[in-house]
C-alpha cells in the first residue's frame, strides 16, 4: 500500500501548482479502483499496468484539467482490460466520468474484416464522443503520448505502425486543437521509431550548437528587452528551439540544409494587448532586418486551431535569421495549451462560447463528411488530408477567409463556402482573371467562383480527381448519388462488367447474380441496384474491392469440380487433315489456330467446332478453353485433335527477349535468327527504365523442338537476359 500512496502524492502535488476547485475524493477513489483492478497485471515492459494510467491521469493534471477528467483517465483502460463493466463505473462515479470511459475505450471486442476498419471505427466514436464532449479526446491523446514514451518495450514493427499511426492521425488531431507541447512531442517521439538515423544526425546538430545558440538567444533577448520595456514595461520575452519534427520535415522532406531554416531559433514577446503586439512589431523591424514573404499575420487572420500570433523573420547583427513571435498572454494560453486551455483558465467550457463553437466545428464536418462514404477507412484518410497542419488562406470577394489544407483546388474552395456554390459552380476567377478549377490555391488569393441558376445543373464527376478535400468528394459524390440513380446502376453495372471480364470472371447468369449479391451485402448494400449505383456515383471503388472478389472468385472455382476436358470431348474416327493436325472425324475441313495460345507442334491440343468458321485449334492448357466450356451449351462441340507425325508446315511463333540496352543488340538478334535460316515476319523493341529493354520478334518455326533449339542459341548471344515464348 506504501508504494500507491506515494504515487497518489505524486498526483495531488500535479495538482496543487494549478489551484483550481478539485473533488479530491472522487480523485483518490478513481486512483483506488485503477490500482485494485489491475493488480497482478503487467505491461510488456514488466512494469505494473497500473503505472500506465496513472501516468496518463498525471498528463492530464498537468494540463490543468479537471477532476472528471483525471478520474476517466485513471480509469480508462479498467472496463476494456478488467472485469469492471461500464455499468459499475457509472454507479460508483457517475455518468459523466462513464460516457468519457466510454469515449476512450477501444472497440476491441467487435469483430472488423481488417485493421484499418478497426482503426477508422475507433477514430469514429471517439469523434462522436467529442462532438458530445472535447475532454474525450484529450485523454486519448495523453494516453497514446504515454504509450510513445515507453514505445521501446514492444517489438520493431510495432513501434513503427504505432509511430506512423500516431504521426499521421494523433498529432494532426493535437494541432487541430492546439495543444502544442503535446503536438510536438508526439511528432519527435514518432520521428525516433520511423527514422531513428535522421533523429539523431538533428540532435546531434542542436547539441554542437547549444553552448552558441544559448548565447545568441540570450543576446538577442537583452537587446530587444532594453528597447521594448520603454513601451511595454511588462512584457515577458523568452526563448525556443523548433522541434526536432519540426527541423526533420525541413531538412527531410524539403531537401533544405540545417543552416538553410530560418526558424529554427525564436524569441517569443508575451504582451497585454492586441495594440501593444503591433508596436512591438513595428519597433522588431526597426532593430532587425526583416526578410521578405517571412511575415505572417495571425492575430488578424487565427489559425483553424484558433492559434493567433504575429510572427516575423528576421536578421540580426550576427547575420543568423531567426523567428519573432509576438502575442498577448491569452493568445499564448490558447497557443500553449490548446482547447484544455478553457479548463485551466475558464473553468471549462459554457454553452455560449461561440469561440469553442468555431474550434469543434471540423469535427461535425468529418463526421458529416463521413456519414456521405460509404467507407469508415475514408475517415482516417480525412484525418491525413483535412487535418493538414500546413493551411492556405484564400478570400472571397466579399472578405470572407476561407482556410484549406496546401494543394487546395477551387473545386475544394466552392465547396468549403457551401454545397450549393460547389454544386452550381460553372467557372472561376482568381485575383480577377480566369483560372481552371485545377489550380492549387496561395494564400492570400482573392478567388470569386462563377455560378449558374439553370435549373439541374451540378459537379463534373471529373471533379473527384481534382478535389483534394474528403468534404468537397464526399459532397460530389452525394450529389451524384441522389440525383443521378439509373445513371448510376447503368454505369456501375456496365463498369463492374468491364472490370470481370479484364480479370477473368466469369461463371453462368444465375450463379452470377448470387455472387454479385453476396459482394454488394458485404459492402452493405440492401440490394444489387444499389450496389451498382454506388459504384455509378463513386462511392465504392472497384480498384478497393477488386483484390477481394478475384480472392473469393478463386476460392469458389477451387471449391466447384475440377473441369476435365474428355468429359467434354465426343468420340470420333480419327481423320486426318491436310495441314498437319489430325482432328476426329473431321475431314477437309478449315483449320484454324487460335491466336490465344498459338499452339506449335508439340503442344498438348483440342479442337472447337466453331460456327461457320472450322475448327479452333487451342492448347490443352490454354486459359480460354475452362471457360469456354464453362459456358459452353453444346459440349459435343469439343472435339479431339493431334499433331500430325510428318507435316511439312510452317508456323508462327512470337518471342519476348529481355536484354542489356546496349547499341547493335537488335542487329545481333536479327544475324542470329539468320543464320539459323529462320524466317522473321515482324520485330519491335523498346528500351526499359532500368536499362534494360525488351525485343518482340515473330519467326516462323516447325515444331516446339525446333522452337526450343532457337530460344537455347539467342540465349547464349551476349547481353540476352531471357527469352520467352508468347501468344501473338
Amino acid at each position: 500500500m506504501t508504494e500507491d500512496r506515494e504515487k497518489l502524492s505524486e498526483l495531488w502535488e500535479l495538482i496543487d501548482k494549478h489551484g483550481g476547485n478539485y473533488d479530491r475524493d472522487v480523485i483518490e477513489r478513481a486512483f483506488n479502483r485503477c490500482f485494485s483492478a489491475h493488480t497482478g497485471q503487467n505491461r510488456v515492459s514488466g512494469e505494473p499496468f497500473y503505472m500506465h494510467p496513472f501516468s496518463v491521469a498525471c498528463i492530464i493534471a498537468s494540463m490543468g484539467m479537471d477532476t472528471e477528467s483525471i478520474a476517466a483517465a485513471l480509469l480508462h483502460d479498467v472496463v476494456e482490460d478488467t472485469d469492471v463493466s461500464l455499468d459499475d463505473i457509472k454507479k460508483e462515479f457517475g455518468k459523466e466520468i462513464a460516457m468519457l470511459v466510454d469515449g476512450v475505450t477501444k472497440l476491441g471486442k467487435i469483430p472488423l474484416s481488417s485493421r484499418e476498419q478497426q482503426q477508422a471505427e475507433n477514430l469514429r466514436k471517439m469523434l462522436i464522443a467529442m462532438a458530445a464532449d472535447i475532454r474525450v479526446i484529450i485523454i486519448k491523446l495523453a494516453d497514446r503520448l504515454h504509450n510513445m514514451r515507453t514505445l521501446n518495450s514492444l517489438p520493431e514493427q510495432k513501434q513503427r505502425d504505432k509511430s506512423l499511426e500516431t504521426l499521421e492521425v494523433y498529432a494532426p488531431i493535437a494541432h487541430r486543437l492546439g495543444i502544442r507541447a503535446l503536438k510536438e512531442e508526439l511528432e519527435d517521439l514518432a520521428i525516433a521509431h520511423l527514422d531513428p538515423i535522421a533523429y539523431h544526425e538533428i540532435e546531434v546538430s542542436l547539441a554542437t550548437r547549444k553552448q552558441y545558440r544559448d548565447q545568441l538567444l540570450n543576446n538577442i533577448q537583452d537587446r530587444i528587452r532594453t528597447r521594448v520595456v520603454a513601451i511595454e514595461p511588462d512584457v515577458y520575452i523568452e526563448g525556443r528551439v523548433k522541434s526536432i519534427h519540426g527541423i526533420y520535415r525541413k531538412m527531410y522532406v524539403q531537401g533544405k540544409a540545417f543552416d538553410e531554416i530560418y526558424d529554427i531559433y525564436a524569441v517569443r514577446i508575451i504582451t497585454d494587448t492586441v495594440n501593444n503586439c503591433y508596436n512591438i512589431l513595428g519597433v522588431m523591424h526597426d532593430m532587425f532586418r526583416p526578410i521578405p514573404g517571412r511575415f505572417k499575420d495571425y492575430i488578424s487572420t487565427p489559425k483553424p486551431n484558433m492559434y493567433q500570433s504575429l510572427h516575423t523573420t528576421v536578421i540580426g547583427r550576427e547575420g543568423i535569421p531567426f523567428e519573432i513571435q509576438i502575442r498577448t498572454w491569452e493568445m499564448h494560453h490558447t497557443a500553449e495549451y490548446g482547447i484544455a486551455a478553457h479548463w485551466k483558465y475558464k473553468e471549462g467550457i459554457t454553452e455560449n462560447n461561440s469561440k469553442m463553437e468555431e474550434r469543434l466545428a471540423w469535427i461535425r464536418q468529418i463526421l458529416e463528411n463521413q456519414n456521405d462514404s460509404d467507407y469508415a477507412e475514408d475517415i482516417i484518410q480525412t484525418i491525413k488530408t483535412d487535418l493538414s497542419q500546413e493551411d492556405v488562406f484564400a478570400v472571397t470577394p466579399k472578405g470572407d477567409v476561407i482556410n484549406l489544407p496546401v494543394g487546395s483546388t477551387i473545386v475544394d474552395f466552392a465547396y468549403a463556402i457551401h454545397s450549393a456554390v460547389g454544386t452550381k459552380m460553372v467557372g472561376a476567377k482568381v485575383d480577377g482573371r480566369i483560372a481552371q478549377l485545377s489550380h492549387e490555391i496561395k494564400t492570400g488569393e482573392i478567388i470569386e467562383i462563377l455560378t449558374t441558376s439553370q435549373a439541374g445543373h451540378g459537379p463534373s464527376r471529373d471533379w473527384l480527381n481534382i478535389a483534394k478535400t474528403s468534404q468537397a468528394r464526399n459532397k460530389i459524390r452525394a450529389w451524384f448519388k441522389k440525383e443521378r440513380r439509373t445513371e448510376n446502376i447503368v454505369n456501375g453495372k456496365a463498369e463492374i462488367e468491364k472490370e470481370f471480364a479484364r480479370n477473368s470472371i466469369r461463371m453462368p447468369e444465375d450463379e452470377m447474380k448470387n455472387f454479385l449479391e453476396d459482394i454488394a451485402r458485404r459492402q452493405r448494400c440492401a440490394s444489387l441496384e444499389d450496389f451498382f449505383a454506388s459504384i455509378g456515383y463513386g462511392g465504392i471503388s472497384l480498384s478497393r474491392i477488386i483484390p477481394r472478389i478475384k480472392e473469393e472468385y478463386t476460392r469458389l472455382q477451387k471449391a466447384a469440380k475440377p473441369i476435365e476436358i474428355s468429359d467434354y470431348v465426343t468420340e470420333h474416327k480419327l481423320t486426318k487433315s491436310s495441314d498437319g493436325v489430325i482432328i476426329e472425324g473431321v475431314d477437309n475441313c478449315l483449320i484454324k489456330l487460335s491466336k490465344c495460345c498459338t499452339p506449335l507442334p508439340g503442344d498438348q491440343i483440342i479442337g472447337f467446332i466453331t460456327r461457320g468458321h472450322g475448327v479452333s485449334v487451342h492448347k490443352r492448357d490454354c486459359n480460354n478453353v475452362p471457360k469456354i466450356i464453362e459456358t459452353c451449351e453444346e459440349p459435343e462441340r469439343w472435339i479431339k485433335a493431334y499433331w500430325a507425325n510428318s507435316h511439312s508446315e510452317t508456323f508462327k511463333a512470337s518471342l519476348k527477349i529481355l536484354a542489356l540496352d546496349r547499341p547493335a543488340i537488335l542487329a545481333d538478334v536479327t544475324v542470329a535468327l539468320a543464320n539459323m535460316r529462320v524466317s522473321i515476319h515482324n520485330v519491335n523493341a523498346r528500351e526499359l527504365k532500368d536499362g534494360n529493354c525488351f525485343i518482340n520478334v515473330t519467326i516462323s518455326i516447325e515444331s516446339l523442338e525446333h522452337l526450343r533449339g532457337i530460344c537455347l542459341k539467342l540465349e547464349k548471344l551476349q547481353g540476352i537476359i531471357s527469352v520467352e515464348r508468347t501468344n501473338q
